[in-house]
């Protein structure tokens, strides 16, 4: 469904129709011109003809949204906003718009905006001009002012409430989760049936893994933190097949962030689950050794991207397969300076999607248990080395996006809080100033006790002195402290 311009106004059948359809809508058109008061208020000041213009749309959008409905309550809870109990979907053409605002609403400590009456444009002003005001309080300290601001200001059309978990969230968090799950694990299904059936000369089902991709992209599009989490579990048996799936999904949310469109997301994601398809051709025993290889051994590990290619172009033989997939396929071992492997005469540069494909590679192969690999490293550790090794060959700007999307402590670092508290990192903080205070799963208290599935907080959260409640100290081991990691994200 296409984003509705502020500017642009309902029909009047739209009017009258109104129910979910109209409120997504509605909601959608809400929220830009929220954003748009935002960034035109900081800009310029209240008196300015752009800013007066842009709070008219808001006025006239959320009175035109109340007015249908009844009522008008926009809630944030997570990473979700609400518009009258409806969710409003997440996708790639609004996701900065849909960032800032949620940002926004978190710094100021309001989960919830209802609005009671006609709204005037002063109203308005008065409220963005205070989330506009510079973070250095708590949360709930912010939201205190912002009430004392309504307050003194004469303002009775808003009436705000703090952020508060609902049955509602409980449940489309829930849903999210099972929907994630269930991706992955068709995912994982269709990889191995694949790699299989190559591995046996015999022709794979390609609709079915185009429908897989497809699945991943829409679910990273919509509840990316549900699905980057599940490639924690990195199933020792079937590394493989859960390896070439975790690729695809660091490098489609990767893709994202680096803005591509949807339909450039699913020619990344074919290519990056296809990027180790030569290895169905290497004998399992090689794969799988868990010494050393010998030289001949090597060699016919080192020559899988070359077999890729030779098995994708057999595929597209029988049907249509993009080229963009064989060329990953043949460089995702390549280095920056085309060095690595194979050597090629021709070479000359990297592809982009090659260079997004082996970033996702070298994270996820990095921190995985392997045959010959039987301590991972720690995720922090392995980013820091992409980063900052130049042997590692990897393209900086990509790994720079690559670190803002995982945040300086991936998904399912295991650390140690000051309070003595155990935790695993959850998601990225979505305020990009906190990138090194992500969201956390509390596993354990101060005295030891292990929590399932855990208490989620934002480290990012003061206390009543405006002082961080929690923060790291390091890094740790999980099995030392006899914690799975994947076990949370299940």
């Amino acid at each position: 469904m296409s984003v509705v311009r502020p500017t642009q106004r309902f029909t009047s059948s739209q009017l009258s129709a109104g129910g979910e359809a109209f409120v997504r809508d509605a909601g959608r058109n809400l929220i830009l011109a929220l954003h748009g008061a935002l960034k035109n208020l900081q800009l310029y000041p209240p008196e300015n003809a752009v800013v007066q213009s842009a709070i008219a749309d808001l006025v006239r959008v959320s009175d035109e949204l109340r007015l249908v409905e009844g009522d008008l309550e926009f809630r944030v809870a997570g990473e979700f906003i609400f518009v009258n109990s409806t969710r409003l979907r997440l996708d790639f053409d609004n996701y900065a718009t849909f960032t800032r605002v949620l940002n926004h609403f978190r710094e100021s400590g309001v989960g919830e905006l209802k609005v009671l009456t006609r709204t005037e444009p002063r109203d308005w002003t008065v409220f963005i001009s205070f989330l506009l005001k510079p973070v250095g309080d708590s949360p709930a300290a912010r939201f205190e002012m912002l009430r004392g601001r309504f307050q003194s200001t004469h303002v009775t059309a808003f009436e705000i409430a703090p952020p508060v978990e609902s049955e509602d969230d409980q449940k489309h968090r829930s849903e999210s989760k099972e929907v994630a799950k269930q991706t992955y694990s068709k995912s994982v299904a269709a990889t191995k049936e694949v790699m299989n059936s190559m591995r046996m000369g015999q022709s794979p089902n390609l609709k079915k893994v185009k429908r897989v991709v497809q699945g991943i992209v829409d679910q990273i599009l919509s509840d990316e933190a549900s699905l980057v989490g599940l490639t924690t579990i990195r199933d020792y048996d079937d590394y493989t097949f859960t390896h070439s799936v975790n690729v695809c999904i660091f490098s489609v949310a990767l893709g994202r962030r680096l803005g591509l469109a949807r339909v450039q997301l699913y020619d990344l994601g074919l290519a990056a689950l296809f990027h180790d398809i030569g290895k169905s051709r290497v004998p399992s025993e090689i794969i799988n050794k868990a010494g050393q290889l010998d030289e001949n051994e090597w060699r016919m590990v080192a020559a899988h991207p070359w077999m890729g290619v030779l098995a994708l172009f057999q595929l597209k033989e029988a049907t249509e397969f993009p080229y963009r997939a064989m060329r990953v396929a043949y460089e995702h071992h390549m280095k920056r300076d085309v060095t690595g492997y194979p050597r090629s005469m021709r070479t000359q540069s990297i592809g982009f999607y090659s260079r997004i494909v082996a970033c996702a590679d070298g994270f996820d192969a990095a921190t995985s248990r392997r045959s010959y690999q039987s301590v991972p490293m720690n995720p922090a550790d392995v980013l820091a080395e992409l980063r900052d090794n130049p042997r590692r060959g990897q393209d900086p700007i990509v790994v720079k996006a690559f670190i803002s999307m995982l945040g300086i402590y991936p998904v399912g670092t295991f650390v140690v809080l000051d309070t003595f508290e155990l935790a695993i990192v959850h998601s990225v903080n979505p305020d990009a100033a906190f990138i090194s205070r992500p969201m956390v799963l509390i596993v354990s208290d101060d005295l030891g006790n292990v929590k399932h599935p855990g208490d989620l907080v934002n480290l990012a959260d003061r206390d009543a002195a405006g002082q961080f409640a929690r923060s790291i100290i390091k890094t740790a081991d999980p099995e030392r402290y006899g914690i799975r990691v994947g076990d949370y994200f299940l």
